[in-house]
Protein backbone atom coordinates (compact mmCIF):
# COMPACT_ATOMS: atom_id res chain seq x y z
CA UNK A 1 0.00 0.00 0.00
CA UNK A 2 3.03 2.34 1.03
CA UNK A 3 4.41 1.95 -2.60
CA UNK A 4 1.00 2.00 -4.34
CA UNK A 5 0.85 5.53 -2.46
CA UNK A 6 4.31 6.48 -3.70
CA UNK A 7 3.69 5.30 -7.28
CA UNK A 8 0.41 7.65 -7.46
CA UNK A 9 2.09 10.60 -5.71
CA UNK A 10 4.64 10.02 -8.10
CA UNK A 11 2.53 9.80 -11.25
CA UNK A 12 0.12 12.81 -10.23
CA UNK A 13 3.86 15.03 -9.32
CA UNK A 14 4.77 13.66 -13.24
CA UNK A 15 1.59 14.77 -15.46
CA UNK A 16 1.41 18.35 -13.49
CA UNK A 17 5.08 18.89 -14.41
CA UNK A 18 5.08 17.67 -18.06
CA UNK A 19 1.45 19.05 -18.95
CA UNK A 20 2.42 21.06 -21.45
CA UNK A 21 3.66 17.85 -23.34
CA UNK A 22 0.94 15.40 -22.20
CA UNK A 23 -2.19 17.42 -22.42
CA UNK A 24 -1.78 17.91 -26.33
CA UNK A 25 -1.18 13.63 -26.78
CA UNK A 26 -4.29 12.58 -24.45
CA UNK A 27 -6.38 15.43 -26.68
CA UNK A 28 -4.74 13.73 -29.82
CA UNK A 29 -5.49 10.30 -28.86
CA UNK A 30 -9.32 11.48 -27.87
CA UNK A 31 -9.61 13.09 -31.19
CA UNK A 32 -7.80 10.29 -33.19
CA UNK A 33 -9.83 7.70 -31.66
CA UNK A 34 -13.03 9.57 -32.42
CA UNK A 35 -11.91 9.90 -35.94
CA UNK A 36 -10.54 6.64 -36.17
CA UNK A 37 -13.93 4.42 -37.51
CA UNK A 38 -14.67 6.74 -40.56
CA UNK A 39 -10.87 6.30 -41.83
CA UNK A 40 -11.41 2.99 -40.86
CA UNK A 41 -14.22 2.70 -43.04
CA UNK A 42 -12.43 4.60 -46.04
CA UNK A 43 -9.66 1.31 -45.88
CA UNK A 44 -12.21 -0.79 -46.62
CA UNK A 45 -13.22 0.83 -50.22
CA UNK A 46 -9.94 0.40 -50.79
CA UNK A 47 -8.89 3.77 -49.52
CA UNK A 48 -5.23 4.28 -48.37
CA UNK A 49 -5.25 5.39 -44.62
CA UNK A 50 -3.16 8.39 -45.63
CA UNK A 51 -5.63 9.97 -48.09
CA UNK A 52 -8.58 9.45 -45.90
CA UNK A 53 -6.54 10.92 -43.22
CA UNK A 54 -5.51 14.03 -45.20
CA UNK A 55 -9.01 14.42 -46.51
CA UNK A 56 -10.45 14.21 -42.82
CA UNK A 57 -7.89 16.46 -41.63
CA UNK A 58 -8.43 19.27 -44.27
CA UNK A 59 -12.25 19.08 -43.78
CA UNK A 60 -11.51 19.44 -39.96
CA UNK A 61 -8.83 22.01 -40.59
CA UNK A 62 -11.34 23.77 -43.09
CA UNK A 63 -13.97 24.01 -39.98
CA UNK A 64 -11.55 25.25 -37.82
CA UNK A 65 -10.49 28.45 -39.62
CA UNK A 66 -14.35 28.72 -41.09
CA UNK A 67 -15.42 28.83 -37.20
CA UNK A 68 -13.15 30.98 -35.88
CA UNK A 69 -13.73 33.48 -38.56
CA UNK A 70 -17.22 33.83 -37.18
CA UNK A 71 -16.56 33.68 -33.55
CA UNK A 72 -13.32 36.15 -33.41
CA UNK A 73 -15.50 38.97 -33.92
CA UNK A 74 -18.42 38.63 -31.34
CA UNK A 75 -15.66 37.34 -28.88
CA UNK A 76 -13.55 40.07 -28.75
CA UNK A 77 -16.42 42.44 -28.89
CA UNK A 78 -17.87 40.88 -25.99
CA UNK A 79 -14.74 40.84 -24.24
CA UNK A 80 -13.93 44.32 -25.23
CA UNK A 81 -17.40 45.69 -23.99
CA UNK A 82 -17.43 43.52 -20.90
CA UNK A 83 -17.05 47.09 -18.54
CA UNK A 84 -19.48 49.47 -20.00
CA UNK A 85 -21.62 46.34 -19.82
CA UNK A 86 -20.77 45.61 -16.27
CA UNK A 87 -21.72 49.44 -15.78
CA UNK A 88 -25.25 49.41 -17.57
CA UNK A 89 -25.88 46.31 -15.85
CA UNK A 90 -25.31 47.50 -12.17
CA UNK A 91 -27.73 49.48 -12.04
CA UNK A 92 -30.72 47.23 -12.45
CA UNK A 93 -29.62 45.70 -9.41
CA UNK A 94 -29.32 48.76 -6.88
CA UNK A 95 -32.89 47.89 -6.14
CA UNK A 96 -31.25 44.29 -5.01
CA UNK A 97 -28.25 45.81 -3.59
CA UNK A 98 -29.54 48.89 -2.13
CA UNK A 99 -30.82 46.59 1.60
CA UNK A 100 -27.18 44.98 1.47
CA UNK A 101 -24.87 48.11 1.47
CA UNK A 102 -26.85 49.43 4.20
CA UNK A 103 -26.44 46.65 6.60
CA UNK A 104 -22.75 47.04 5.24
CA UNK A 105 -22.76 50.73 6.38
CA UNK A 106 -24.27 50.20 9.32
CA UNK A 107 -21.89 47.13 10.76
CA UNK A 108 -18.91 49.92 9.69
CA UNK A 109 -20.93 52.26 11.95
CA UNK A 110 -20.46 50.29 14.77
CA UNK A 111 -17.21 49.06 14.17
CA UNK A 112 -15.31 52.29 12.98
CA UNK A 113 -17.94 54.84 14.24
CA UNK A 114 -18.19 56.49 10.91
CA UNK A 115 -18.82 54.12 7.48
CA UNK A 116 -15.99 53.69 5.02
CA UNK A 117 -16.70 54.63 1.58
CA UNK A 118 -14.90 52.61 -0.93
CA UNK A 119 -14.34 54.46 -4.15
CA UNK A 120 -14.81 52.24 -7.36
CA UNK A 121 -14.12 53.21 -10.96
CA UNK A 122 -14.96 50.33 -12.93
CA UNK A 123 -13.70 51.97 -16.12
CA UNK A 124 -9.86 51.21 -15.52
CA UNK A 125 -10.53 47.88 -16.03
CA UNK A 126 -10.52 47.06 -19.93
CA UNK A 127 -9.41 44.09 -22.13
CA UNK A 128 -7.86 45.33 -25.51
CA UNK A 129 -8.20 43.33 -28.77
CA UNK A 130 -4.40 43.54 -28.29
CA UNK A 131 -3.96 41.41 -25.31
CA UNK A 132 -6.41 38.62 -26.85
CA UNK A 133 -4.10 38.68 -29.56
CA UNK A 134 -0.76 38.49 -28.14
CA UNK A 135 -1.26 35.12 -27.39
CA UNK A 136 -2.62 33.86 -30.52
CA UNK A 137 0.76 32.62 -31.53
CA UNK A 138 0.56 30.17 -28.70
CA UNK A 139 -2.60 28.52 -29.06
CA UNK A 140 -2.12 28.91 -32.82
CA UNK A 141 1.49 26.34 -32.00
CA UNK A 142 -0.93 24.45 -29.82
CA UNK A 143 -3.92 23.87 -32.44
CA UNK A 144 -1.07 22.90 -35.29
CA UNK A 145 0.96 20.27 -33.07
CA UNK A 146 -2.59 18.48 -31.78
CA UNK A 147 -3.63 18.26 -35.61
CA UNK A 148 -0.14 17.01 -36.87
CA UNK A 149 -0.55 14.20 -33.96
CA UNK A 150 -3.88 13.64 -34.60
CA UNK A 151 -2.79 13.03 -38.42
CA UNK A 152 -0.25 11.00 -37.78
CA UNK A 153 -2.27 8.63 -34.58
CA UNK A 154 -4.64 7.98 -37.85
CA UNK A 155 -2.40 6.91 -40.15
CA UNK A 156 0.08 5.07 -37.77
CA UNK A 157 -2.32 4.40 -35.17
CA UNK A 158 -2.80 0.41 -35.90
CA UNK A 159 0.85 0.33 -36.93
CA UNK A 160 1.73 0.93 -33.27
CA UNK A 161 -1.19 -1.35 -32.44
CA UNK A 162 0.05 -4.31 -34.56
CA UNK A 163 3.84 -3.77 -33.38
CA UNK A 164 3.22 -3.81 -29.54
CA UNK A 165 0.91 -7.21 -29.99
CA UNK A 166 3.61 -8.57 -31.70
CA UNK A 167 5.56 -7.90 -28.21
CA UNK A 168 3.54 -10.42 -26.61
CA UNK A 169 5.50 -13.64 -25.78
CA UNK A 170 3.35 -16.32 -27.11
CA UNK A 171 0.29 -16.89 -29.32
CA UNK A 172 -2.16 -17.15 -26.97
CA UNK A 173 -1.17 -14.04 -25.53
CA UNK A 174 -1.27 -12.03 -28.82
CA UNK A 175 -5.04 -13.39 -29.17
CA UNK A 176 -5.77 -11.93 -25.89
CA UNK A 177 -3.99 -8.57 -26.46
CA UNK A 178 -5.46 -8.06 -29.74
CA UNK A 179 -9.11 -9.14 -28.49
CA UNK A 180 -8.34 -6.21 -25.67
CA UNK A 181 -7.05 -3.79 -27.94
CA UNK A 182 -9.95 -4.06 -30.40
CA UNK A 183 -12.52 -4.17 -28.05
CA UNK A 184 -11.14 -0.68 -26.00
CA UNK A 185 -10.71 1.03 -29.18
CA UNK A 186 -14.21 0.02 -30.45
CA UNK A 187 -15.46 0.98 -27.14
CA UNK A 188 -13.87 4.38 -26.41
CA UNK A 189 -14.20 5.54 -30.25
CA UNK A 190 -17.64 4.79 -30.05
CA UNK A 191 -18.00 6.85 -26.56
CA UNK A 192 -15.55 9.65 -27.54
CA UNK A 193 -17.62 10.19 -31.09
CA UNK A 194 -20.77 9.98 -29.73
CA UNK A 195 -20.20 12.43 -27.08
CA UNK A 196 -18.92 14.68 -29.82
CA UNK A 197 -21.72 14.75 -31.94
CA UNK A 198 -24.24 14.87 -28.49
CA UNK A 199 -22.57 17.96 -27.20
CA UNK A 200 -22.51 19.36 -30.85
CA UNK A 201 -26.51 18.63 -31.06
CA UNK A 202 -26.68 20.56 -27.76
CA UNK A 203 -24.51 23.75 -29.17
CA UNK A 204 -26.80 24.03 -31.83
CA UNK A 205 -29.86 23.52 -30.75
CA UNK A 206 -29.12 26.22 -27.99
CA UNK A 207 -28.13 28.50 -31.02
CA UNK A 208 -31.43 27.97 -32.33
CA UNK A 209 -33.41 28.99 -28.94
CA UNK A 210 -31.38 31.93 -28.52
CA UNK A 211 -31.82 33.26 -32.13
CA UNK A 212 -35.35 32.73 -31.84
CA UNK A 213 -35.36 34.74 -28.38
CA UNK A 214 -33.60 37.32 -30.25
CA UNK A 215 -30.08 36.99 -28.07
CA UNK A 216 -26.77 39.09 -29.47
CA UNK A 217 -24.37 36.43 -31.26
CA UNK A 218 -26.05 32.82 -30.31
CA UNK A 219 -23.10 30.86 -32.51
CA UNK A 220 -20.96 32.09 -29.88
CA UNK A 221 -22.87 31.21 -27.05
CA UNK A 222 -23.99 28.05 -28.42
CA UNK A 223 -20.10 27.07 -28.99
CA UNK A 224 -19.69 27.75 -25.87
CA UNK A 225 -22.59 25.24 -24.73
CA UNK A 226 -21.38 22.86 -26.32
CA UNK A 227 -17.46 22.65 -25.27
CA UNK A 228 -18.80 23.64 -22.07
CA UNK A 229 -20.88 20.23 -21.29
CA UNK A 230 -18.02 18.35 -21.52
CA UNK A 231 -17.57 19.18 -18.23
CA UNK A 232 -20.85 18.13 -16.57
CA UNK A 233 -23.04 19.96 -14.22
CA UNK A 234 -20.12 22.20 -14.17
CA UNK A 235 -20.46 23.17 -17.24
CA UNK A 236 -24.47 23.31 -17.25
CA UNK A 237 -24.33 25.71 -14.21
CA UNK A 238 -21.76 27.92 -16.13
CA UNK A 239 -23.94 28.17 -18.96
CA UNK A 240 -26.64 28.87 -17.56
CA UNK A 241 -25.06 31.85 -15.44
CA UNK A 242 -23.65 33.11 -18.34
CA UNK A 243 -27.03 33.56 -20.21
CA UNK A 244 -28.78 34.60 -17.54
CA UNK A 245 -25.96 37.28 -17.28
CA UNK A 246 -25.94 38.15 -21.13
CA UNK A 247 -30.10 38.25 -20.74
CA UNK A 248 -29.94 40.86 -17.70
CA UNK A 249 -28.17 42.85 -19.85
CA UNK A 250 -29.25 42.79 -23.36
CA UNK A 251 -32.95 42.70 -22.33
CA UNK A 252 -34.82 45.51 -20.53
CA UNK A 253 -38.07 43.21 -19.02
CA UNK A 254 -37.05 41.19 -16.56
CA UNK A 255 -38.86 38.20 -18.06
CA UNK A 256 -37.49 38.50 -21.44
CA UNK A 257 -33.66 38.36 -19.55
CA UNK A 258 -34.66 35.36 -17.64
CA UNK A 259 -36.28 33.44 -20.68
CA UNK A 260 -33.15 32.36 -22.22
CA UNK A 261 -31.31 30.92 -19.22
CA UNK A 262 -34.41 29.12 -17.94
CA UNK A 263 -34.92 27.72 -21.83
CA UNK A 264 -31.36 26.21 -21.59
CA UNK A 265 -31.96 24.62 -18.89
CA UNK A 266 -34.77 22.78 -20.00
CA UNK A 267 -33.33 21.92 -23.10
CA UNK A 268 -29.14 20.81 -21.36
CA UNK A 269 -31.96 18.83 -18.44
CA UNK A 270 -33.61 16.68 -21.20
CA UNK A 271 -30.13 15.96 -22.63
CA UNK A 272 -28.44 14.89 -19.23
CA UNK A 273 -31.45 12.93 -17.88
CA UNK A 274 -33.07 11.41 -21.11
CA UNK A 275 -31.07 11.70 -24.42
CA UNK A 276 -27.16 10.60 -23.33
CA UNK A 277 -28.17 7.89 -20.81
CA UNK A 278 -30.84 6.52 -23.78
CA UNK A 279 -27.81 6.89 -26.43
CA UNK A 280 -24.66 6.17 -24.58
CA UNK A 281 -26.38 3.14 -22.24
CA UNK A 282 -25.89 1.88 -18.79
CA UNK A 283 -22.40 0.36 -19.53
CA UNK A 284 -20.95 3.67 -20.14
CA UNK A 285 -22.46 5.58 -17.23
CA UNK A 286 -20.26 6.86 -14.43
CA UNK A 287 -21.23 7.65 -10.40
CA UNK A 288 -21.81 12.03 -9.89
CA UNK A 289 -19.80 11.34 -7.65
CA UNK A 290 -16.92 9.69 -9.35
CA UNK A 291 -16.85 13.23 -11.81
CA UNK A 292 -17.02 15.35 -9.36
CA UNK A 293 -13.69 13.90 -7.30
CA UNK A 294 -12.55 13.38 -11.17
CA UNK A 295 -12.89 17.22 -12.26
CA UNK A 296 -11.40 18.44 -9.06
CA UNK A 297 -8.43 16.07 -9.47
CA UNK A 298 -7.78 16.75 -12.90
CA UNK A 299 -8.87 20.32 -12.70
CA UNK A 300 -6.54 21.22 -10.25
CA UNK A 301 -3.74 19.54 -11.92
CA UNK A 302 -4.33 20.96 -15.39
CA UNK A 303 -6.65 23.99 -15.31
CA UNK A 304 -9.28 24.31 -17.76
CA UNK A 305 -7.94 21.81 -20.27
CA UNK A 306 -7.94 19.31 -17.83
CA UNK A 307 -11.72 19.72 -16.54
CA UNK A 308 -12.56 19.51 -20.33
CA UNK A 309 -10.68 16.14 -20.46
CA UNK A 310 -11.30 14.70 -17.17
CA UNK A 311 -14.75 13.11 -18.10
CA UNK A 312 -13.53 11.30 -21.51
CA UNK A 313 -10.25 10.31 -19.65
CA UNK A 314 -12.75 8.94 -16.64
CA UNK A 315 -15.13 6.89 -19.01
CA UNK A 316 -12.64 5.52 -20.94
CA UNK A 317 -10.36 4.51 -18.08
CA UNK A 318 -13.56 2.47 -16.64
CA UNK A 319 -14.37 0.95 -20.09
CA UNK A 320 -10.93 -0.27 -20.46
CA UNK A 321 -10.53 -1.88 -16.73
CA UNK A 322 -13.66 -3.69 -17.30
CA UNK A 323 -11.30 -5.47 -20.15
CA UNK A 324 -7.82 -5.61 -18.01
CA UNK A 325 -7.50 -8.29 -15.68
CA UNK A 326 -6.98 -7.31 -11.98
CA UNK A 327 -8.80 -3.71 -12.50
CA UNK A 328 -12.27 -4.59 -12.45
CA UNK A 329 -12.92 -3.12 -9.15
CA UNK A 330 -12.07 0.19 -10.59
CA UNK A 331 -15.00 -0.36 -13.19
CA UNK A 332 -17.59 -1.23 -10.44
CA UNK A 333 -16.20 1.49 -8.11
CA UNK A 334 -16.87 4.37 -11.17
CA UNK A 335 -20.13 2.78 -12.40
CA UNK A 336 -23.41 4.46 -11.71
Amino acid sequence: MTLNALLILALLYTVTLVKALIIPLVLAAFIGLALNPIVARGTRHHIPRWLGASVLMVTLMAGIVAGISMLTQPALSWLHSAPSQIRSFVPKLQHLTRPLEAASRATQTLVNGHPTLSAQNPGDVAISAWDVLAGAPKVLAAVLTVLLLVYFFLVYGDLILRRLVEIAPSFGYKRHAVSIVRGIQTEVSRYILTTILINASLGVATAGMLYLLHMPDPLLWGTVAMFANFIPYVGAIVTTTTLLFVGLIHFEVLADALLPALCFACITAVEGNLITPMILGRRMRVSPIAILIWLLIWGWLWGVPGALLAVPMLTSAKLIAERVRGWEWFARMVQR
